[in-house]
């Protein structure tokens, strides 16, 4: 394979006599079969050698976190009078994320054991609660359950459980969620609320004192503090603009800015999306809806959004045994996280320098059914374009609507007279 790889006789030589041939092959051969380009083997070919140098390979046992940061500091210190070292650190993260890589592959590398959630049991049965008795989804549950696992990690543990807890252990979390992390009042608000729920589940599960419900405050937030933000049509239309490219980044970003824009789609339903919810002979497109009660909703293929995904399936998307319609363009192929696509929608919309709140795919979901509003659409069509289920969701973009707000306001009073 290394012939392959290198050109130099030296270089190849040098691969091969040094240790862990068969081992490195191994790992070359893995990297390939999760879509690694020639470039990306060339250097992860030459990172093994410089880890097995600098990590006791040769020892048996596991190698801890502690060990591969040591010996990426020495790989950053050494005297190398042959480079100019621009970044440090980068380099140190580099070391640091192939050597766990490698070392995974290799079964050594060794796994810190979690600390268990102090309440684990009830904190399931709850979520088993809240799935079929309350029917939220499955987003809704992992989010809530993140927020008591922390909670239950900062006041319980061996010597002081559940029905141990006082409403003075439970404000000062509140309290410190505002005064030390800096959330805002709106995000203190709503991790009150998940407590409050699950306290008025316990309380009547027997597993804490009465009454610690309905004494659960949080800050005040005022109605329409809140309202919903997005980029104005136009700036999207600049957004989108910025896609215009035959780059491989930006074909598939394109595809999945525009049916976030079109559609209003929650960043988890794009995430979803597969390629058997794509109906070409029809022109429809299925859309699995995160809420409410997970369902599915059925949108025409609008032509320019059919174009979009057609190039990026066709150009872009690499062979994958993945069925997931978005994946990433470069190794380990693997289908985009909500993180992933967080992120290059937040890169791209803070390139445009707008003053936005929020820079993430809701962004866009706030900018298409603003832009429906000013249409013309009435309430109930914008709630169902966005899927919702109360009329309420969809009234707070009427408080938005500033250009209907003007045309309301501007009339002559000439006829009163």
């Amino acid at each position: 394979m290394f012939d392959q790889l290198f050109t130099c006789p030296r270089t190849i030589e040098r691969h091969l006599a040094a240790p862990f041939l068969e081992q490195r092959l191994s790992y070359l051969h893995y990297c390939t079969q999760r879509g690694a380009s020639q470039a990306t083997l060339r250097l992860t070919a030459a990172q093994l050698l410089v880890i097995n140098d600098y990590l006791p390979l040769d020892a048996a046992g596991e190698i801890s976190l502690a060990q591969i940061e040591a010996a990426a500091e020495r790989w950053i210190q050494r005297p190398n009078p042959c480079h100019y070292r621009k970044d440090s650190a980068a380099t140190r993260t580099k070391f640091i994320t192939a050597a766990k890589h490698w070392l995974s592959f290799l079964k050594r590398l060794h796994q810190e054991p979690s600390v268990p959630c102090p309440e684990a049991p009830r904190l399931a049965e709850f979520a088993h609660y809240m799935e079929h008795e309350r029917g939220w989804s499955p987003q809704t549950i992992r989010t809530r359950c993140l927020f008591l696992t922390t909670f239950f990690s900062r006041v319980c543990d061996a010597q002081r459980s559940l029905s141990d807890l006082t409403i003075a252990d439970i404000d000062q979390v509140i309290a410190c969620k505002l005064s030390v992390e800096g959330c805002a009042r709106a995000t203190v608000q709503a991790y009150a609320s998940v407590l409050r729920a699950f306290f008025r589940y316990a309380e009547a599960r027997g597993w804490c004192p009465p009454g610690l419900a309905a004494a659960i405050t949080s800050p005040r937030v005022f109605q329409g503090e809140t309202l919903p933000t997005g980029p104005s049509w136009p700036d999207v239309r600049r957004l989108l603009a910025g896609t215009e490219g035959d780059h491989r980044t930006d074909i598939r970003d394109r595809a999945i800015l525009l049916v976030l824009a079109v559609y209003g789609l929650r960043s988890s339903e794009v995430r979803r999306l597969r390629l058997d919810d794509l109906d070409w002979d029809n022109e429809r497109l299925l859309i699995r809806r995160s809420k409410p009660r997970a369902h599915t909703q059925v949108y025409p293929l609008v032509r320019t959004i059919g174009d979009a995904i057609l190039r990026y399936v066709q150009e872009v998307r690499p062979p994958c045994p993945w069925r997931e319609l978005w994946v990433a363009t470069k190794a380990p192929v693997q289908p985009l996280s909500n993180s992933a696509i967080w992120q290059l929608v937040s890169r791209r919309l803070k390139a445009l320098n707008l003053p936005l709140r929020h820079c993430g795919p809701h962004a866009l979901r706030h900018a298409c059914a603003s832009h429906l509003l000013s249409a013309g659409l009435s309430m109930k069509e914008i709630g169902d374009h966005l899927g919702h289920r109360s009329p309420a969701a969809t009234a707070h973009y009427a408080k938005v609507d500033l250009g209907g707000l003007r045309q309301v306001a501007d009339f002559s009073l000439g006829a009163l007279r």
